[in-house]
């Protein structure tokens, strides 16, 4: 079943992304080593880009952190990584910069070629660099605590599911939190989680663990199911809330940002609630065991963020609507009007299947270009949030603008549907539907209000 199986897409490797070169040189591959070996160049590669998912307990299918795991596929890395295929970085670094940018550099891709033309040598084994792998999971470091997730049984139906999520907590006293971070527990089914926070007062709910911890839902359903998670104070009232305190899309790994910027305080009673956790078509029967690490501070907030979401369900209406004809190619554009000065932290663009690029940049009241990114092969397994190395500010009356293009041809081989058809954004659910079969599409801003010297504020943790 074509049309089905390509909304698997996470499992699915597909030709047109491999053919795809990221203009990210960096070297000059005349300097790459003629004969490398693996214990003295291989593995410091291999283990700077590549093990942090392919190791026991990762993200990744399989291990590369031994000499015979990566002599095995050493084949497959040379093709994957010679087409940028790996490791997985979307954003075009000749265009904007981040931290924890992933890319090979010329001289690392050809070093690879020439160690597999050379029937990959060991080498030495005692010039080999210790390499530990972490025994957590997490993108940030070793969480303070770690929340799992109610277990959902998932099944090989080609269904998309929907729930929300209640996962309370309890602890000593509050607690200054510098991050909090959704892993996801099968990767290639959780589509996406969006999660609040809410924040109780200690007498003001005796039991914070009433109620249920999950409950199915379908679009639309949100009001009348969350009385099952009893997420009210026992007078009826409801606590504070913290708005979008973690978020995940395929692909996105944990943000923790320095010096107390976005930094708050966790109550001794309080509950992360998923509105919504999407799984996507699965092929599989299998069990999800999703959790979240939350990381604490000892410095109090410095610098207070927010955030601004064009497109879909966001500030700014998308131009032409995003209604995507069957067997054609469109751009859809959405922009928006800055009404005070900021300093942008981090950045999420948000396509579905069907996206093939995407571009977002400002321009200033003076004319200038801010430009914010630049993604030439859409994939929607790699939705990562874009943190800057540092603030970026943008000021008052600029116009922050996102254009982005769709293929609803049969030539994407994402295309969810066989043959091609109308599709676009669900208006009977406000807006969008999160099914990952009609599209979306969002540019996510997170920032903080301007302050003088932002623009030398380091972002790096």
């Amino acid at each position: 079943m074509k049309n089905r199986k390509a909304n698997i897409t996470i499992l699915t490797f597909v030709a047109v992304s491999m053919g795809i070169v990221l203009s990210c040189c960096q070297g000059n591959s005349a300097n790459a080593i003629k004969k490398p070996t693996f214990t003295e160049h291989i593995a410091p590669i291999i283990h700077k880009h590549c093990s942090g998912c392919h190791r026991e307990g990762g993200v990744a299918p399989f291990s590369l952190i031994t000499y015979e795991q990566v002599k095995k596929k050493a084949k497959t890395i040379a093709k994957v990584t010679k087409n940028r295929f790996m490791p997985p970085w979307p954003a075009d670094p000749k265009y904007s910069h981040f931290i924890g940018e992933n890319f090979l550099s010329e001289i690392e891709l050809e070093t690879i070629q020439n160690w597999v033309i050379q029937k990959t040598p060991e080498g030495n084994k005692g010039k080999l660099a210790a390499y530990a792998p972490p025994n957590w999971q997490s993108n940030i470091g070793k969480p303070d605590l770690v929340l799992a997730l109610d277990t959902v049984q998932l099944y090989p139906d080609f269904r998309d599911r929907f729930f929300l999520m209640k996962i309370a907590g309890l602890i000593p006293s509050d607690t200054w939190v510098r991050a909090v971070e959704f892993v996801a527990g099968t990767q290639d089914q959780v589509h996406h989680f969006n999660g609040h926070l809410l924040l109780y007062d200690f007498n003001a709910k005796k039991n914070i663990f009433e109620g249920m911890k999950r409950t199915e839902i379908s679009n639309g359903e949100y009001d009348q199911d969350f009385g099952h998670l009893k997420l009210q104070n026992d007078d009826g009232s409801y606590p504070l809330r913290i708005h979008s305190a973690v978020n995940y899309l395929p692909g996105v790994m944990g943000t923790a940002y320095p010096n107390g910027i976005g930094t708050f305080r966790l109550t001794r009673k309080f509950a992360f609630v998923g509105n919504d956790m999407h799984f996507g078509p699965g092929d599989q029967k299998t069990v999800d065991h999703s959790f979240i690490n939350v990381f604490y501070s000892k410095t109090p907030p410095s610098r207070e963020v927010a955030e601004i979401m064009l497109g879909t369900n966001g500030v700014s209406e998308i131009v032409p609507p995003l209604k995507i004809l069957p067997n054609t190619e469109s751009k859809h554009v959405t922009k928006f009007l800055v009404p005070k000065d900021i300093s942008v932290l981090t950045i999420n663009p948000h396509l579905h299947l069907l996206g093939k690029s995407f571009l977002a940049y400002a321009i200033k009241p003076n004319g200038d270009t801010v430009k914010l990114i630049r993604i030439a092969a859409w994939d929607f397994r790699w939705q990562y949030f874009y943190t800057f190395t540092k603030m970026v500010p943008i000021p008052k009356g600029s116009t922050i603008f996102a254009e982005a293009t769709f293929d609803n041809t049969a030539n994407n081989p994402n295309n969810p549907n066989n043959p091609p058809k109308l599709v676009g954004e669900r208006l009977e659910y406000g807006g969008a539907s999160m099914r990952a079969a009609d599209e979306m599409f969002q540019f996510i801003i997170t920032y903080s209000i301007y302050q003088k010297g932002d623009e030398n504020v380091s972002l790096e943790r």
